[in-house]
């Protein structure tokens, strides 16, 4: 084993198969990463093309490649950096109705809250859950083919969940913006 903090953990298990959270939660006896302005041009590039190769993200953020790779992997481990993924056009895959569901609730306990929770993360239209205040409890985006799916997904899905009580509905016509990058001009 050698001295170095990652030397110990990449000798313990491989990477292989190991999300980013994963590795997140194995290197939190690390201090805590502190954002600065160069990671905010970091992330800034990164939430616009998350493909970018390391050199043309250490250019355009005027770094060496290797410092600009620490840098990034250090955002990685912290978990500022949760992932990559692909944005997917939702009406090119089909999913032309977006819809937006508020739900109340019958019982308001942790217990109750976590089987709801559970329950909406397995039905696939879901792409989105929020516990929220105000008249609903949770506010929930579903990414449905049409209205006869949506019809499907509440009444056998949605409404199934035995502690949802109702659900109130509400159809996005357009999308104006969906996903777009986090404002990160808090960190100096």
């Amino acid at each position: 084993m050698g001295s170095h903090a990652m030397a110990n953990f990449a000798s313990l298990s491989p990477l292989r198969d190991t999300g980013l959270r994963d590795i997140a939660d194995k290197l939190s006896f690390m201090s805590e990463h502190l954002p600065d302005r160069v990671d905010r041009a970091i992330v800034t590039r990164l939430q616009q093309d998350g493909r970018i190769a390391n050199v043309d993200l250490a250019d355009a953020v005027s770094l060496s490649p290797s410092a600009c790779l620490r840098r990034v992997k250090a955002l990685e481990a912290s978990g500022i950096i949760a992932g990559y993924h692909a944005e997917v056009s939702r009406a090119r895959a089909g999913l032309g109705l977006t819809v937006f569901i508020g739900l109340t609730v019958e019982s308001h306990s942790r217990q109750a809250s976590q089987e709801i929770e559970q329950a909406l993360l397995a039905i696939p239209a879901v792409v989105a859950c929020y516990l929220v205040s105000g008249s609903d409890d949770f506010l929930i985006e579903a990414a449905i083919p049409d209205l006869a799916s949506y019809e499907k997904v509440l009444l056998d899905q949605i409404l199934a969940v035995p502690a949802v009580d109702t659900a109130r509905s509400v159809f996005a016509i357009r999308t104006v913006l969906s996903r777009g990058p986090l404002p990160l001009d808090h960190w100096r």
